[in-house]
This record gives C-alpha cells, structure tokens and sequence, in this order.
C-alpha cells in the first residue's frame, strides 16, 4: 500500500508541479462548460422576421399585432416587392417571411378561407422547423377567436343576450410539461457537457501520462523498482480518477451557478455514477497508452475515439432517429449510458431504482475495458 501512496504521490507533484498544468486542470473545464453552455442553445426566441403586406387590411393589422406580441418573433424588415423577400432569404438577414395574400381582409369578413404564407429559410432544418411550428401557432391562434367571433355574432343574431356559446360544445387540450417546464434546451445539453468534459479530460490525461513515461525514458526506471505491474498500473491511474471527480465537482458547481439547471436528483448518487463512469474512461486511456509511442500519437488516437463515441451517445442527435443498426451500436458505447444516467439526476430525480441498467453496463463495461487495458499494459512492461 505504501507503494501506491508512493507513486500516487508522484503522479500528482508530476502533473502540478508545472503553474500551467494546474490552469490547465481547472481553466479549461470551466471555460468549455461556458462556451458550449452558452452555444448550445435550440431554443427560438426574438427570430427575425419580415412583414409582407399584401392586402393592407384592418384584419392584416391584426394579424401583424399577434406576431408583434410574441417573444418569438422581431418583425425587422417589410419588403413590398419579390425580390426583396429573396434579398433578405438570400442574405440570411431574416428567418422567415410572412406574407398576407390578396383579398386577405375581405375573406375573413366574409367567412370565407383566408391565406397566409409562411416563407422560412431551410438551412437549419431544427431552427426553420421551431419557426414554422411557432408561426402556425401564432395563425392557428388568431383563426380560432375570429370563429368566436362570428359564433357570438351568430348567437346575438338569433336574439341571445351574452354573446357566449355555451351551447356549443368544445375541446381544449391542456399540455403540462414535466421535468422541463420552461422547455429551455440548455437545462437538456449542459448535462450532455458535463458528460463529455469528463470524458475527455480523464482519457486524455491517463493517455498521455503514462506515454511520457515512455518518451523520457523513466518507464523503464519504474519497471526495475520493486513496484509490481498492477501497482503501477494503480497508481499512474488513480491520480486522474481524483482529478475527474474534482473536474465533475467544478463543472456541476458551474451548471448550477452560471446556468441554473437544476438539480433534482442525489449528489451522492451522481458521485457514484462518476466513479463507475471513470472506469471506463481511465481504461481507454490505459488502452491507448499501449498502442501509442508518442504524445502526439496519443492525442491522435484520442480524437479518433472520442468523435465516435461523442456522436453516438445521444447528446445533439436522438439515438432513436438513428438507423437501426447504429441504435444497437450505441449500446457498445459506456457515454450512452452515463448521458442517460447524468440527465436523469438532473433534471427527473431520478433514483437507483430506475436507473440500476444503466449503472450495471456502466460497471461491466468499466471492469471489462479496464481489466483488458491493465491486462495489456502488463504483459508491454512484461
């Protein structure tokens, strides 16, 4: 045991020794956490809009005053003519386009169908899809009191003293979101964040850790000490474990503070989580330390695993939109599960009673991965 203290100890004087190593464990963390926090943001708010007027009507006016009123939409621009709207499509200075047809206001007075054109740039299918469905609303809404309107005309013309239909029957649906009831999408992807930080950073720094070991020359000094293979193994390993349960630590203290997601879920369970995650993690690194005989090798090898892994966890794209067979592929991947696991503790509270299939792969996969790196490792100091 003394052994293992030993060269735990000299991992961790190793790596903060240096002023920038110690930046670099903390800065970076948050810095991405920030960035991607801020970034990552599906959510439509103030889409910049324009106004095409075609009829000029009192019911166009009306219209226009909906839209006016949303916290969806900044009408900045009211073209008059075709090649105006295609100028502004073009240039990506609008998101959509709304234009009233002709004779717009004397259908409606006349209870005949009305048009209205929605035209909306389609280069982000999310963005252009979020703006479609939020203006259809906006159209959907208006549609629905002039129909009031013209029942309560119709009931005052039939000689009824309140201008109410309660003869008329009705179905409205009322939605109540759980979990989410702001449905801000950042409270969705900071977790993901979270996740993919953690990931990174402890691969990479296992990987390249025991990878300078070899490129100094001092690997071979520790395989002549008294140190055993899987005490070294456990030593150059547990350092970076620790530094991933304090950057998991740092990065939720930073989603709750700077983003206010909240955390319905036990602290302590998300620990644990953390812990089976890292094995996993430091495994990886440990596998990739004995296919590489540089750093630079080392860094390569972990972006070609991360990129893969990052894509098929289902953070930006919903694992049941992909094709059935990379839906079965993705339950090779730990990240799936720890992303599941993450989001739950967040934003559902969810506790080990729904959550033990995830924490059960993530503790297979950690002991497989691990003990087939530390297995590897030993038989290259062998």
């Amino acid at each position: 045991m003394s052994r293992i203290r030993e060269i735990v100890r000299k991992e961790f004087l190793q790596t903060l020794r240096e002023p920038r190593m110690r930046v670099v464990l903390i800065l970076p963390p948050l810095i991405q956490t920030v960035i991607f926090g801020f970034a990552v943001n599906l959510d439509v708010e103030n889409a910049r809009i324009a106004w095409m007027d075609v009829d000029r009507s009192p019911q166009t006016r009306e219209l226009r005053a909906a839209f006016d009123g949303s916290r969806y939409f900044n009408v900045v621009a009211e073209p008059s003519a075709e090649g105006e709207v295609q100028a502004l499509l073009d240039r990506g200075a609008v998101m959509a386009v709304v234009r009233t047809m002709p004779g717009f206001g004397a259908n409606v007075l006349a209870g005949r169908p009305a048009s209205v054109q929605v035209l909306v740039d389609g280069t982000n299918s999310n963005t252009a899809s979020l703006v479609s469905s939020y203006a259809s609303r906006i159209v959907a809404r208006y549609s629905q009191s002039l129909l009031d309107d013209q029942k309560n005309r119709q009931l005052l013309a039939r000689g009824a003293l309140q201008p109410v239909s309660l003869d008329l029957p009705s179905v409205t649906a009322q939605t109540r979101v759980w979990f989410n009831p702001e449905l801000r999408s950042r409270n969705y992807y900071v977790p993901g964040v979270l996740v993919n930080i953690i990931m990174i950073v402890t691969v990479m720094l296992t990987a390249l850790a025991i990878v300078r070991e070899k490129e100094i020359g001092t690997m071979e000094q520790l395989m002549v000490t008294p140190l055993r293979p899987w005490e070294l193994i456990l030593g150059k390993t547990l350092p970076f474990g620790i530094v991933g349960l304090f950057d998991l630590a740092l990065v939720t203290s930073a989603a709750l503070i700077v983003f206010r997601v909240p955390l319905q879920g036990s602290v302590l369970l998300l620990t644990l989580c953390g812990v089976l995650f890292l094995l996993t993690t430091l495994g990886f690194g440990l596998f990739i330390s004995t296919v590489s005989h540089t750093q630079q090798q080392a860094m390569m090898a972990t972006f070609f695993f991360t990129m893969p892994v990052f894509m098929l966890s289902g953070f930006a794209f919903p694992i049941a939109n992909m094709p059935v067979f990379i839906q079965w592929l993705t339950y090779l991947n730990p990240l799936r599960y720890f992303m599941e696991i993450v989001r739950g503790i967040f934003l559902k509270g969810t506790g080990p009673d729904v959550l033990w299939p995830q924490m059960l792969a993530l503790a297979v996969y950690g002991v497989a991965i691990l003990g087939l790196s530390a297995w590897r490792f030993q038989k290259r100091l062998e």
